[in-house]
């Protein structure tokens, strides 16, 4: 306990000596109101990563907190008014100033109706969690923590302080939270909450698919998303966001091992994390990436396939996998980019192993490079995150192929410029030699083209030109003399 009194005077130290919170709690002060630094940003603060953008509550009503602050902010907005919520920013900072808040939930909708509170108290009885149920009122640096909050931060405990059943009852979206938490702070949720989010995980339906992704982009940029995902397995959370996820346990892997796709899955997305941190690591973690990690096999349940022997086959599940992979992030509502990234390495990520032992032609190096574009480096780290075979011998044996072929595609980008492969002739050109208006034929004309780039690499004009001729014959064009 010691330990824990340690951090709360670190938290009213910092207090007292954080400018921003000082000017903004004197002008409350001056107004006749109460101000207090609430919820994760005191949390965040006891742990040592307290950020430049920070939560507020106070008495104030909306209308009162806007009057307080537009002559203070560099910029104010009020887009979450509705809700008791004023944004600021000033000196780089963005602070968040809501009124105490006592909703009333119907339960059956995805919004509370909006009712403001008198005391900090009954405000800290709706948060989600106890962890984020402790402030500090500014003025007079008191820490209010009526729930227990700073001892199950201690003991890295989630633990609502309502009952599990009204908490998610009030807002599902709590939790993807309580996942959240676990895959970003190491924490871990009581008993009764798991017994909760597993009674209740079809509440999660309510909840606008926006929101849920927003929560599990945060899951999956955790410093444990397994565990996690592992919650939302486990409670049957997963049923009703990640379907296909749950889904892997139904299918062994094709190496006959005791892990089931599931399991591999997770194991390659732990690989891509560490590749990533190999790489850069002061780097952001790589949402694109992850995901890609965690949906590469997505299609191998639908794909299995017993062969005569015992032996098991998953034929072309990385076809199916990336349509999959479209049609759940699109109902996740990600963006075009992002579901374009995550089914094009889901797509990809099997190719390599027909590479053998070095078999592949340049063609063939090729044409993997242009067809990851600015992808390559993920599907380098997804490729290599894939093998996780216990054999020491043979993931050895992978990982030195597939330097081969990084070698060999550094060595043919030198030669070629790779990242800009083009047809040896473009598209005004192709139409003056044949004689075309702009149209289908000439984008026909420039893919047999670049086609034919990718085969035999660099042509030179004359050699081009003789090939768009011969082409142009075989499809019916004659030249112009």
């Amino acid at each position: 306990m010691n330990e824990l009194l340690a951090k709360r005077n670190a938290v009213t130290e910092l207090m007292r000596i954080s400018p921003l919170a000082d000017e903004l709690a004197k002008l409350f002060a001056d107004a006749g109101h109460r101000l207090y630094l609430v919820g994760g940003s005191v949390r965040d603060a006891l742990l040592g990563r307290l950020s430049a953008d920070l939560d507020f509550t106070t008495d104030a009503r909306p209308d009162r907190v806007l009057e307080i602050v537009r002559d203070w902010g560099d910029g104010v907005w009020d887009v979450g008014i509705a809700f008791g919520t004023v944004g600021v920013t000033k000196r780089g900072s963005t602070l968040e100033i809501t009124t105490f808040r006592a909703d009333s939930y119907d339960r059956v909708g995805r919004n509370p109706e909006v009712t403001f509170g008198d005391t900090i108290e009954g405000d800290l009885l709706r948060r989600d969690f106890t962890v984020n149920a402790m402030a500090i009122e500014l003025t007079t640096k008191t820490f209010v923590d009526p729930h227990g909050g700073l001892e199950a931060l201690g003991r890295k405990l989630l633990d609502p302080p309502a009952t599990p059943a009204e908490s998610f009852a009030d807002d599902p979206l709590r939790m993807m939270r309580a996942a959240r938490f676990v895959s970003q702070l190491g924490f871990t949720p009581a008993p009764r909450v798991v017994e909760a989010m597993t009674e209740m995980s079809e509440q999660i339906t309510r909840i606008t698919a926006e929101r849920v992704q927003t929560e599990l982009s945060k899951l999956i940029t955790g410093k444990d998303p397994r565990r996690g995902l592992e919650l939302m397995v486990e409670t049957g959370l997963a049923d009703h966001v990640l379907p296909e996820v749950p889904g892997m346990r139904l299918a062994i892997d094709e190496h006959h091992q005791h892990k089931d796709v599931y399991q591999h899955s997770l194991t390659v997305l732990e690989q891509a994390i560490a590749l990533e941190k190999r790489d850069d690591p002061e780097a952001e973690p790589d949402l694109v990436l992850r995901l890609a990690a965690l949906l590469h096999d997505i299609g191998k349940p639908a794909t299995r396939r017993f062969e005569p022997g015992g032996g098991v086959s998953f034929h072309h599940h990385e076809v199916v996998g990336a349509k999959m992979t479209r049609k759940r992030l699109r109902a996740l509502k990600y963006s075009k980019q992002i579901v374009d990234d995550v089914a094009q390495l889901v797509f990809l990520h099997l190719r390599f192993h027909g590479y053998g032992k070095g078999e592949w032609t340049d063609s063939a190096v090729r044409r993997y490079v242009t067809d990851a574009g600015e992808l390559l480096q993920r599907l380098h780290k997804l490729v290599r995150a894939d093998c996780t075979t216990r054999n020491k011998r043979k993931a050895a044996a992978l990982q030195r192929t597939y330097d081969d072929l990084e070698e060999r595609i550094a060595r043919i980008a030198a030669e070629e410029d790779l990242a800009r492969v083009r047809p040896d002739l473009d598209g005004n050109e192709i139409m003056k030699l044949l004689g075309l208006p702009p149209g289908p034929m000439v984008g026909k004309a420039w893919k047999f083209l670049k086609d034919l780039r990718l085969d035999r690499g660099p042509l030179d004009h004359d050699e081009a030109v003789r090939a768009l001729y011969e082409w142009a014959r075989e499809n019916g064009l004659e030249p112009p003399a």
